[in-house]
């Protein structure tokens, strides 16, 4: 009789994933049992808590370099760095997050004018007090997250999508004032997304296939065993060309890389705006770490094949996100098609087949982290009595009426334009310099031209906030609680700082480019 082996698995390794996780179960039962008058509090503690538990454990776990969990997940320097990541930038949401539940009446309708449909509104949030099920929907998609990059095959990697993208289709729909509109963004979000998770579901089942074919070998979807089939180089590789091509097609979904990013502008404008920002930094971090992972680690014996084919995308998406960006009357859809051209800048760092590339798509996913939940705090701050003013029109004169907020927006937009002494511009030469080198010189210069477009846009939303005059529907700016200015004070600081004193983060990200195999 053959004897069973168990799994060896690194406890300490996997904390930050197991605190997550807890904190999700843990937050289910507060709801359940905690009385609605106190959730809130327990509940924005506990998320906080885990959050700061989880990042302290990555820290301390940093010098690990092992496999660990039967080989399904990879601890090494890329998993840490970008799950650093995830976390900072998930505690800078969830204070955005809190601060909208504690307003007036409940999570994601302060502010509201005193009509029937307002009272509807508060009512019902009174009586679910705030929707705290925002913070362990949260807690899931988080730890989710950690997984994503983390993953060492790709059956693990498509559990952990699951994990994070069914609460992210639930906290789109949470937004309360405008109630359709997010039920909309949510079902668009969760139709379109089951279609990228059998893409990449079907692009599994056809790389086992491909790895079957190996004499000698045995088949399997951990990265190891795919890396060792595509060196082999077989006569035939249909199998594995269609496999990559669906696999891509999963994480470029995710990556809101054109043409698989047309949910995009809809599920930013409908969502929660504090749950936008989430999925603006914090997905992005998690997509473009499983990317890496993916085609640097497993297929990169094919980067002559696929190169070409991603390096077209890459062009498609800075084209699609910069031309469409100009066309744009509300903040909230200016600030999706701006994430779906830095997506195209990111995927030029992706394809530079060496550390420096490496190390500066992960500046890049940090830096441009900090910068869009800065802004999408600022929209989350100008507001009248219908709620946010997310139209372009509304945003006239505000330079004068509030000239302090006025002014870090501006700041964040000359950072998403790249101009220097901001962590835009140091971004985007972490990601161009090694294209260069790599000699993808026709990827920089079409992120140049993209980005010359892109500043007509953000140029447009400054002009209007300073060179207008205020009239009688330009609205206020709501003074910011404790914790919304302190996810924008970070935000703010991290996009100055990364932009003047680059140094430190860019040594971070070089000390841990360099995946375990």
């Amino acid at each position: 009789m053959t004897e069973l082996k168990l799994p060896s698995i690194d406890y300490a390794a996997l904390a930050p994933i197991l605190i997550m996780l807890s904190a999700a179960l843990l937050g289910v039962l507060v709801e359940a049992f905690v009385p609605r008058r106190h959730r809130h509090p327990v509940q924005l503690s506990l998320g906080l808590l885990s959050v700061l538990a989880a990042l302290v454990m990555v820290i301390f776990n940093a010098d690990d370099r092992l496999i660990t969990a039967g080989g399904a997940l990879a601890v090494d320097g890329p998993t840490l760095f970008l799950q650093g990541a995830i976390l900072v930038l998930a505690a800078m949401s969830l204070l955005l997050i809190g601060e909208r539940s504690v307003e007036r009446g409940g999570a994601f309708v302060a502010h509201a004018a005193v009509t029937a449909e307002s009272v509807e509104d508060r009512r019902q949030a009174e009586g679910s007090n705030g929707a705290t099920e925002v913070y362990p929907l949260a807690s899931f998609a988080i730890g989710g997250m950690l997984i994503f990059v983390a993953a060492n095959d790709l059956l693990t990697m498509f559990i952990a999508l699951e994990v994070f993208s069914l609460p992210l289709y639930l906290l789109c729909a949470l937004a309360r004032r405008r109630r359709l509109l997010s039920q909309e963004a949510a079902m668009k979000y969760f139709l379109l997304g089951a279609y990228a998770s059998a893409f990449f579901l079907f692009g599994v089942a056809l790389v086992y296939g491909f790895t079957s074919g190996i004499p000698g070998r045995p088949a399997g979807v951990d990265f190891a065993t795919i890396h060792a089939a595509v060196t082999e180089s077989p006569a035939s590789q249909v199998l594995l060309f269609a496999g990559m091509a669906l696999l891509a097609i999963g994480l470029l979904f995710k990556a809101a890389a054109a043409p698989f990013h047309v949910w995009t502008p809809d599920v930013y404008q409908g969502a929660p705006t504090p749950i936008t920002g989430f999925m603006a930094a914090c997905t992005k971090v998690a997509a473009f770490g499983a990317l890496l992972r993916v085609f640097h680690v497993a297929f990169s014996g094919a980067a002559w094949d696929f190169t070409p084919v991603l390096g077209a995308v890459a062009v498609l998406t800075m084209l699609v996100g910069a031309v469409l960006a100009v066309t744009q009357t509300d903040i909230k859809r200016l600030l999706a098609y701006s994430s779906i051209a830095n997506a195209g800048y990111l995927l030029v760092g992706v394809l530079a087949p060496s550390k420096d590339g490496l190390a500066g798509t992960m500046f890049y996913l940090a830096a441009y982290g900090f910068s869009v939940l800065a802004a999408f705090a600022v929209v989350t701050l100008v507001r009248d009595a219908d709620g946010e003013a997310t139209h372009l029109s509304r945003w006239a004169g505000l330079g004068k009426r509030s000239p302090f907020f006025a002014a870090i927006f501006t700041f964040i937009l000359l950072a998403f334009a790249g101009i220097p002494l901001t962590s835009g511009f140091m971004g985007k030469f972490a990601v161009f310099a090694p294209a260069l080198d790599a000699d993808q010189a026709w990827l920089v210069v079409a992120g140049v031209l993209t980005s010359m477009v892109l500043a007509f846009p953000y140029l447009r939303v400054v002009v209007m906030m300073w060179l207008s005059e205020p009239g009688e529907s330009t609205p206020t700016v709501a003074v910011p609680g404790g914790l919304t200015s302190a996810a924008l004070m970070i935000g703010v600081l991290a996009t100055l700082v990364l932009g003047v004193v680059p140094g430190p983060l860019l040594d971070l990200a070089n000390g841990a480019a360099e995946f375990v195999r």
